[in-house]
């Protein structure tokens, strides 16, 4: 969005549409979102439309969220991360957790400038290769259906209570987010 300001001093938003990345796919979680809390289906993940850019943030955040859990799915144990010509360990930007590895006890890394950092020889540099225990983030389209469902689930409770704010429907959807978990 953009902040703009008129001659009277009054200041206005102009909300504009961003890309999203798999917009064909997300539509129907997005749709079942709406549907959940008694919205309208939409045909395009248009931004402007306030309810929908709630529904699609709400339906990131939470995708986000449940992946961080970290499920058969998306954790990864031992992967080996091997140093670039830099001696550094470049750190992929769909990583939400790494990890060194349990034979790495002594090693205490953190992700910081998009690589990893060695916080007892505060330095980037690694000779060697590094086993670590790392959470990915996918896409929509590869999120298995059952975790799909649990997310949709889950963003509807929330969308709901952020639209609707009808209690009784809010538990009836936390109900069926519970199941779907």
């Amino acid at each position: 969005s953009t902040l703009y300001r008129i001659s009277s001093g009054i200041l206005f938003f102009i909300y504009m549409a961003f890309p999203t990345t798999n917009s064909t796919q997300e539509l129907p979680a997005v749709n079942q979102i709406l549907q959940s809390c008694g919205q309208a289906p939409v045909t395009t993940l248009d931004q402007t439309n306030p309810d929908v850019a709630i529904a699609y943030s709400t339906l990131t955040q939470v995708s986000q969220e449940v992946q961080a859990e970290g499920w058969s799915f998306n954790l990864e144990l031992d992967y080996e991360f091997t140093p670039d010509t830099n001696n550094e360990i470049l750190i992929p930007n769909n990583v939400l957790q790494i990890d060194p590895a349990p034979e790495y006890f002594e090693l205490d890394v953190i992700r910081r400038s998009g690589k990893l950092y060695d916080k007892v020889k505060h330095s980037y540099k690694f000779t060697n290769v590094l086993k670590c225990d790392v959470k990915w983030l996918f896409d929509w389209v590869d999120l298995p259906k059952p975790i799909q469902d649990y997310i949709i689930a889950r963003a509807a409770t929330i969308v709901s209570s952020r639209i609707v704010g009808d209690s009784t429907q809010y538990q009836m959807l936390g109900q069926k987010e519970a199941y779907n978990r």
